[in-house]
Parts: C-alpha cells; sequence; structure tokens
C-alpha cells in the first residue's frame, strides 16, 4: 500500500479522535469471545456516551472513534447523557482487553470498512499510545460514582448488547477470511506528516 493511501486512512481514523464509553453486563463465555488484535463488525447502531463515570455492570466498552455523531445536534435531552452513535455496519479493532477484579474493559478502535486488512496485518505507534491511555482510564474510573443520567432503564437498554456478536455470542464477522500478511510495525509522525514501515519506534503523541 502506497504511503499516501497509508495517509489517507490513518487520518480519516486518527483525526478528532475521541473516547466514548458503553456499560453493560456481559456473562464471561460472551467476554472471551473478544481476543486483542481481532476485526469486528456491529450490525446494528452503536449507542454509546462521552461522559466517563464509574462502571455501571460488569463490563465497559472504551471506544475510540472520529466518526461519531453527536445527538445533541437534533436532541437537547441527548446532552444530558452525551449521547452518541455509530451507524450501522462499523467496524472495530479490539485493541486491548483489561480485566481488575469482577471488571472488564474491551477497548475498540473503530476503523473504516476499507481498511480491515491494513488494521489486521499491522500495529501502529498511535495504537498503543491510545491504548495506554485507554488502561489509564479504566483504573482511574472503574469505582468512581456512577453519572445518574446513565442509569436509566432507556440508556440500559440501548446499551445492553453486546457489540460484534448476537445474545448467543455469534459473531457477525469472521475476520479469519481477512487476507494474513506479515505483521508490519507503523509509525506515524503527525508533525511532518510522514510514515515509516518497520522501522524502530521513536515518536510519541499522547
Amino acid at each position: 500500500m502506497k504511503n499516501a493511501r497509508l495517509k489517507a486512512i490513518y487520518n480519516e481514523t486518527f483525526s478528532d479522535l475521541k473516547l466514548f464509553y458503553r456499560d453493560t453486563n456481559l456473562p464471561d463465555n460472551l467476554i472471551l469471545n473478544y481476543k486483542i488484535g481481532q476485526i469486528i463488525q456491529e450490525k446494528g447502531f452503536t449507542d454509546m456516551t462521552s461522559i466517563g463515570g464509574g462502571l455501571s455492570g460488569n463490563f465497559r466498552y472504551l471506544i475510540a472513534s472520529a466518526n461519531a455523531k453527536d445527538l445533541s445536534k437534533f436532541n437537547p435531552d441527548s446532552a444530558k447523557i452525551g449521547h452518541f452513535l455509530l451507524d450501522s455496519i462499523a467496524y472495530f479493532k479490539v485493541l486491548d482487553i483489561q480485566k481488575i477484579d469482577n471488571q472488564t474493559q474491551v477497548f475498540l478502535l473503530n476503523i473504516p470498512d476499507n481498511s480491515l486488512s491494513l488494521f489486521k496485518n499491522s500495529s501502529s505507534n498511535l495504537e498503543e499510545e491510545i491504548t495506554e491511555k485507554a488502561r489509564k482510564k479504566f483504573k482511574d474510573k472503574r469505582n468512581i460514582a456512577l453519572i445518574p443520567e446513565l442509569q436509566t432503564e432507556n440508556w440500559k437498554e440501548k446499551t445492553k448488547a453486546p457489540i460484534g456478536m448476537n445474545d448467543s455470542g455469534e459473531l457477525f464477522f469472521d475476520d479469519s477470511k481477512i487476507k494474513t500478511e506479515s505483521l508490519k510495525r507503523i509509525e506515524i509522525n503527525t508533525e511532518k506528516k510522514t510514515i515509516s514501515i518497520n522501522k524502530k519506534p521513536w515518536w510519541k503523541i499522547w
């Protein structure tokens, strides 16, 4: 893949990247379906909040996305819960899985649908840096006070379903069908707007 194409994909993925939260309760057999490096697809809309409070349930999706729609622009009540939405047929890369006591966080990066092979067969300094930030957020936030506005039955109904699978644990997308290539290490320098492949890490974004 040419560097110009790589730049376009990484710009689409990481420019204006924001973190969102989605808490629920999931049984262990569903949680165990997630693997670091995995590409998953969500068929339905993905409801999530920009407000990070204590973990409501045993499981949290922390979702990094540059493409979420701010629903407060259409519904003033949505501002109270920081309601954002991803369109149906969204793809994610599982960047991290963290468990502390009986609480688990899965960190998902929302990726373009035309870049599945790239993200499946590469890792980057940007992914590593946001993963470090995600792990810190989980440790810092999991036991703080709950956000009352996110404890309503309406919100819990919107966010109770697992992402990327049905309630029986059947994955919507089989990433083993993505062509496997040798794993590439990609370094992005946003200041110089350069990309290096398979070279020693040297740059930090966060």
